[in-house]
This record gives structure tokens, C-alpha cells and sequence, in this order.
């Protein structure tokens, strides 16, 4: 999500799109996770590997109020480095949870606040300033409460269409093990945007991409990604879908209602300046949902700019699931066909 000039050039590459899940439990269409009904801790050392997915964590949203010990409001206009048009605030207006769903709600509206997250505001020349944005928002993380290295991350979802709109489920490094971004890395499990709208290439019904991507790399101008993208016209139905990854050591497969549309291999973002293959991806990450409003990368595609149609614009989010493979919990492995 923090893509700095990104452009909509997602890779076309399917390998794993043949591939299908083996003892995978959970993704159901609704209602609790059909392998456990709660949460548990990952299996103890010692205990007898099964092959198969385990529930280590979830939330499904069925408490009057967002659980503020798992979740983090963030709150502050700094724009991502992207840009991005929204301050995010902790105001109910935009993050709620209303009827068992995790609300975030894009409005059209002025706001002014921190010009830089929290934990970057010590090495900033002004760490008090401020910038005024013309939409607020909602983003909230899992920082500091819940991380995890490897397992089958998923987030059940009914995404907003329109010019400019950004819904983001990603993860980042719990701890810059190599260094501030993007040296520790960045996983975004699923991005959307400008979703509807017209385009040249697009198939009927408007943009209906969903991408997956790593970044890494050097600090910017060296950054580098790499990103797996499928057409999805389900996504706009209306409807709930489920969007995931399954993150193995040294390979993440992304998924839309439990099924793999592309790959990535440490052999693709290994570079002869790590001393380990698998960096940065074997450390542990959090979670992030937000809506972005706008940004160089929704501005810069489709129809370009914002369109101030429709809002407010929300993600409506059912459950979000983490599970982890008990057949080789250092490595993440034995869970899928292939392993």
C-alpha cells in the first residue's frame, strides 16, 4: 500500500492458477470458520502434525465495538507517501462496527492532522506539522497486538467502486529487521482500485482488478515490486467475497474465494545484497485494512483524478481469519497440494 509512483502494471504471470487447496477448513461464505469455531493458539511444540490449517486467530466482528486489543485506529493525514487524498481519523463517522462488520467509511469532507504517523514523526524536520485533505477516512492494524511469519491470511470483504476509491487488506513488517521500508519488505494481500469504471482493456462492467504484491528492495528511487493481478468481475456483484494469501517460506500465493489466481517464488525477489533467500519475507508482519481515497496510482489510471460521486464510499469487512500449517510450522509448508 505505501507504493511510492506506483502504476497500475500488474504481471499477467498465473502459474499456480491450476493449483488447488488441500486441507484448507476455513473461507466459508459466512458464519464461524468451518474448521474451529474459535480462536486457538498454534499448536504446541510436540504436538502430532494433522497437515492441515489451524486457526490461530480471527476477528469476526459480533462485539458492539471495534476490539481495541487487537486493533489499532490510526489516525493522521500524512498520505501514505502515495499522496493519498484522506485523513484518517478514529471518529465512528469512519471506522465502525455496525450489524457484525467492520465499517470503514470514506467521507467527503475537510480535515486537518498529523502530517506524519506517529512513528515516523521523531525523524521529521516538523514532527508537529499538519496538512488539510479533503476526504477522511478509516485504517486500522494489528501493530504491536498480533503478527505472524507464514500462514493462510484471509479477509472476507464487499469492496466501494468509483474513480479514486483504494480499498487495501496488506501486511508490514512487525519489526524493521532490515531496515525501514522497503528494505523489511511489504506484503499487500489485496488492492482494488478505481473499481467500475470505464476502461479501455477492461471487460464488461468496468475495472475489476485485483492485484497481489511484494515490495522490497533499496530505499526509493531503488524500491522494487513484484505483483500478481486477475481480472475478478464478481467483484462487482455487490456481494462479499474472500480475499487472501497463503504465505509459505519462500512463496505467497494469493486467492479470491479460495482460489489461487498467482505465485511468487523467492527466487523472484532474492537479491545478492541479502545473505538470506528468503528475506525480507521471514520475519513476522502485521495486519492493515484501510480505504485510501485517491493517491498517484488510482489518480494516474482509468478516468484519472477523484471522482466525488457516491460518498460516502465504505469496506465492509465479515471476518478476518488467520491460520497456520501444523505439518512444518517453521516453514509454513504441508498444507498445499505441491508441497
Amino acid at each position: 500500500m505505501m507504493r511510492i509512483l506506483q502504476n497500475h502494471i500488474g504481471s499477467a504471470a498465473l502459474a499456480a492458477a491450476c493449483m488447488t487447496l488441500a486441507g484448507c477448513g476455513g473461507g466459508s461464505a459466512s458464519g464461524a470458520p468451518t474448521s474451529l469455531s474459535t480462536p486457538m493458539p498454534t499448536p504446541s511444540t510436540g504436538a502430532t502434525p494433522t497437515g492441515e490449517w489451524q486457526l490461530v486467530w480471527s476477528d469476526e466482528f459480533n462485539a458492539p465495538s471495534l476490539d481495541t486489543s487487537r486493533w489499532n485506529l490510526i489516525e493522521d493525514c500524512w498520505g501514505g507517501g502515495n499522496n493519498e487524498q484522506q485523513c484518517y481519523t478514529a471518529r465512528p463517522e469512519n471506522v465502525s462496527v455496525q450489524n457484525g462488520m467492520l465499517v470503514l467509511r470514506a467521507h467527503e469532507e475537510s480535515w486537518t492532522g498529523a502530517a506524519w504517523p506517529p512513528h515516523m514523526a521523531s525523524s521529521q524536520p516538523d514532527p508537529n506539522a499538519q496538512n488539510t485533505k479533503p476526504f477522511t477516512s478509516g485504517k486500522v492494524t494489528t501493530q504491536g497486538n498480533a503478527s505472524w511469519r507464514y500462514g493462510r491470511i484471509e479477509l472476507r470483504a464487499r469492496l466501494p467502486q468509483g474513480q479514486g476509491t483504494w480499498p487495501a487488506f496488506w501486511m508490514m513488517p512487525e519489526g524493521d529487521v532490515y531496515g525501514g521500508w522497503p528494505l523489511s519488505g511489504e506484503i499487500d494481500i489485496m488492492e482494488a482500485v478505481n473499481l467500475g469504471v470505464e476502461c479501455a482493456d477492461c471487460e464488461a462492467g468496468g475495472e475489476n482488478s485485483v492485484l497481489g504484491t511484494l515490495h522490497f528492495g533499496d530505499r526509493p528511487p531503488g524500491n522494487v515490486y513484484l505483483n500478481r493481478e486477475r481480472s475478478f468481475p464478481g467483484v462487482l456483484d455487490g456481494e462479499f467475497h474472500t480475499y487472501g494469501v497463503i504465505w509459505e517460506e519462500g512463496r505467497f500465493t494469493w486467492t479470491i474465494d479460495g482460489e489461487p489466481f498467482g505465485t511468487i517464488e523467492a527466487s523472484e525477489w532474492w537479491t545478492a545484497a541479502s545473505s538470506d533467500a528468503n528475506a525480507p519475507f521471514d520475519q513476522e508482519f502485521h495486519l492493515i485494512i484501510n480505504l485510501a481515497i485517491g493517491g498517484n496510482w488510482p489518480e494516474n489510471t482509468n478516468l484519472r483524478g477523484v471522482s466525488t460521486d457516491g460518498f460516502p464510499k465504505q469496506v465492509e469487512v465479515d471476518w478476518v481469519r488467520v491460520w497456520q500449517c501444523d505439518a512444518d510450522p517453521a516453514t509454513g509448508r504441508g498444507c498445499m497440494e505441491g508441497n
